[in-house]
């Protein structure tokens, strides 16, 4: 085990759970959530965070500033504390409270945005918030992970080459698309390298990402209300949209076998069993963001799920069976 100093020096690339025994499908989920901000976003905060400082944008008394929903405000916490920034994060009340507790607990300022935009999200209006901080604080440097080819990079350079090496056949790779950074970085990977593997998108049933009707979200991590700016539609070949509430049964259905995922691993689960013949011998990878810690008070917490998708499979029961003395 290598000794590291500092936080973001820390990456987990080659862990995959096999979920055949569960779901009687080959798909193997690349496991993100192991490393100290808990998600697949530490790469690409340290990717725009390292950027930015070799361009002269980042500085000693300059002040991060990001839109975020939950798991990048993580990441961009913890990045500053270990380089002695300042971190402002602007997310919306959809993002969890555990996640905004994390942010706050290594020095960085959270900023709830309750106003939503134009098409009923929030991401309009977090981003309208960034801008005039920026224009406000001359020290203020935001990094637009939406527009930043520094997000997706990070995947070219470091995801998918952990799968192309530990998975020299493979015919699906199942990507989630939030910013759609991990998503374009590892597509554009697959195209130069291994043109063969069809790259399917998932997205969650209204967002806006890839031109689908706006509609209420409920479930942090994928999808927007706004077309990131990185997105390129030409570098995909299938894209599958995925209810909330199957993002919640399949958490449900995991846990239920030990595996405790966050809610964007629910959705892409969710998605390649559906796309995916029952057993057949397509083999598939589908990226697992991150774990359920921060998700414990809303998709794994019956009185959530029920209030906010009604009552669902998967629900513990309502009175649990008495136990002898």
């Amino acid at each position: 085990m290598p000794t590291i100093h500092s936080p973001d020096e820390l990456f987990i690339d080659d862990l995959f759970v096999n979920l055949q025994p569960i779901l009687d499908r080959q798909i193997l989920l690349k496991c993100e959530g192991f490393n100290f901000a808990g998600s697949v976003k530490l790469k690409a905060a340290t990717s725009m965070v390292e950027a930015a400082e070799r361009e002269g944008r980042l500085r000693p008394g300059s002040v991060l500033v990001e839109s975020s929903s939950g798991n990048l405000g993580v990441a961009l916490a913890v990045v500053a504390a270990s380089r002695g920034y300042q971190f402002v994060c602007v997310t919306d009340p959809r993002s969890n409270p555990t996640t905004r507790a994390l942010i706050e607990a290594v020095g960085a300022r959270v900023v709830l945005i309750t106003k939503p935009d134009a098409v009923g999200g929030y991401l309009g209006s977090r981003i309208s918030y960034v801008q005039e901080f920026c224009r406000q604080n001359p020290a203020a440097v935001w990094l637009n992970q939406y527009a930043s080819p520094h997000n997706w990079r990070a995947h070219y350079e470091l995801t998918a080459p952990a799968i192309d090496k530990h998975h020299p056949v493979l015919d699906y790779l199942f990507v989630g698309a939030g910013t759609t950074g991990t998503l374009m970085g590892c597509a554009r990977y697959f195209r130069e390298h291994r043109p063969e593997v069809r790259i399917v998108a998932v997205d969650s049933v209204g967002s806006v990402t890839f031109g689908g009707l706006p509609a209420p979200r409920y479930i942090p991590g994928l999808g927007t209300s706004r077309r990131p700016e990185i997105l390129d539609e030409g570098l995909v070949d299938e894209i599958v949209f995925v209810d909330e509430a199957d993002t919640v049964t399949t958490c449900r259905e995991l846990a239920g076998r030990g595996y405790l995922f966050g809610g964007s691993t629910g959705t892409v689960v969710s998605a390649a069993r559906n796309r995916l013949p029952e057993g057949g011998d397509a083999i598939a990878v589908a990226i697992a963001p991150d774990l359920a810690d921060r998700y414990a008070d809303t998709l794994y917490n019956d009185a959530w799920v029920i209030e906010t998708f009604g009552p669902l499979e998967g629900l513990h029961a309502a009175d649990p069976p008495k136990l002898p003395l």
